[in-house]
């Protein structure tokens, strides 16, 4: 029953305001057609509009310093330092550091290219945090209420956790758990970051769905690959009007146009 899985969880205060864990003692979740007990959401583009937060704070913070840039611009050109960047990670070229630290040394490799040269330390680290700053997309809240009472629901992020908490914050989400690359020390798509999910909650990989906006999060090698049900939410103006939805290179479970028609699909 709804009302059952709303008392499943214990909210633990933390220090940024956010109540986190989940009840050890609790039933499992009602199973449903898929067999699904947790939804793993990916944060960035699916669930947050990270190219307008990111242009939003760039813009209030340099402002009133003088600089006047195409905001916009400048989120796509730290946004495409992305990949390139934790690809170094995935494939053990570099440890593994939080994508705080490697959201700073995507700054910096494109700073020059704005002007940004002279911008002070603390000024650079301040703008770091803008990516902890995004607001959801419009239909995010009220399908992750109706979801909430039927499943444990928890992001899969490669943004380490202080960044997905301060995220979740800022919008009012409760999660049952905080997962991804803190947890795995990799970044998606590896299979270890999905694997190291699944587990943290004590259930089999197909007992869980991986909910993108992202082709590369769910097919192939992504979580499909690790034996995790898929469901896609098409973000078409991820990357500004009209600019996004990507395509499917392979199958998945679902295809939902937002997160309440991910609700209704699944029988919420």
């Amino acid at each position: 029953m709804p009302g059952n899985r709303a008392t499943r969880r214990l909210f633990l205060q933390s220090a940024t305001g956010l109540v986190l864990a989940s009840s050890p003692l609790c039933a499992a979740p009602p199973v449903n057609r898929f067999g699904v007990k947790a939804l793993f959401f990916d944060v960035f583009g699916t669930l947050t509009d990270w190219r307008t937060g990111v242009a939003r704070q760039a813009k209030d913070l340099l402002s009133p310093l003088g600089y006047a840039l195409d905001w916009p611009a400048f989120a796509d050109a730290w946004r495409a330092q992305y990949l390139p960047v934790t690809g170094e990670v995935r494939k053990h070229s570099r440890a593994y550091v939080k994508l705080d630290v490697l959201e700073r040394l995507m700054l910096d490799k494109i700073a020059p290219r704005f002007g940004l040269d002279k911008l002070s330390e603390d000024m650079r680290q301040r703008l770091t945090l803008a990516w902890h700053h995004l607001d959801a997309w419009p239909d995010v809240n009220a399908g992750l209420t109706r979801l909430s009472s039927h499943f444990l629901l928890a992001p899969v992020s490669n943004g380490n956790i202080a960044l997905t908490v301060d995220i979740a914050t800022r919008n009012r989400w409760r999660w049952d758990a905080v997962l991804g690359a803190d947890i795995a020390h990799d970044y998606k798509p590896n299979r270890a970051v999905y694997l190291a999910a699944a587990d943290a909650l004590n259930l089999a990989p197909g007992e869980c769905m991986m909910v993108a906006a992202h082709d590369i999060d769910l097919t192939h090698g992504g979580a499909s690959g690790a034996g995790l049900k898929t469901a896609f939410i098409p973000r078409p103006d991820e990357y500004g009007k009209g600019h996004g939805a990507e395509k499917l290179t392979g199958p998945v479970d679902i295809i939902a146009r937002s997160i309440p028609e991910l609700a209704d699909k699944l029988g919420v």
